[in-house]
């Protein structure tokens, strides 16, 4: 009778070992595979937000140049709606607050050009010839901003 009372070594647990063997070490490769990948997204997401970045800047410096150039061209309407754009564009941009395309000293050195902006477009919707020269000006203050 004393021999029915031995525990006898269950297969099942050794096999429920060994899966679960299996399944952490296959656990760990694919993490193992998992990572640098994540890495490299990480790396491309920061690139795009950098190049979003310069895009937005080249963009808004664009619309302000096509209206210097079509100001002088006397085509005063497309100056206008360029100008507008570039005003739009620059204040989305400073509301922003951190995530903004400009750095806090870019916004604050552009605040002040807001000030002639009603008058600037109104001389366009004038068709007022002095306006390719205040649009000249405005074009070189934000360049002179930008670096």
């Amino acid at each position: 009778m004393s021999e029915d009372l031995e525990p006898k070594p269950v297969k099942s647990s050794s096999l429920m070992q060994r899966i679960l063997i299996y399944a952490g070490v296959l656990l760990i490769v694919f993490l193992l595979g998992l990572v640098p990948m994540w890495l490299k997204a990480r790396a491309a997401n920061n690139r795009l937000a950098e190049t979003e970045r310069h895009l937005t800047l080249a963009r808004t410096e664009n619309d302000l140049a096509a209206a210097v150039i079509d100001a002088r061209r006397a085509e005063y309407e497309p100056a206008r709606q360029a100008v507008s754009r570039f005003f739009t564009t620059v204040q989305t941009e400073i509301a922003k607050g951190d995530s903004s395309s400009y750095t806090p000293a870019q916004a604050e050195q552009l605040r002040p050009l807001f000030a002639g902006r009603d008058e600037l477009i109104t001389l366009l919707a004038r068709s007022d010839p002095a306006s390719a020269d205040r649009l000249a000006d405005l074009f070189v203050a934000y360049r002179k901003i930008m670096g």
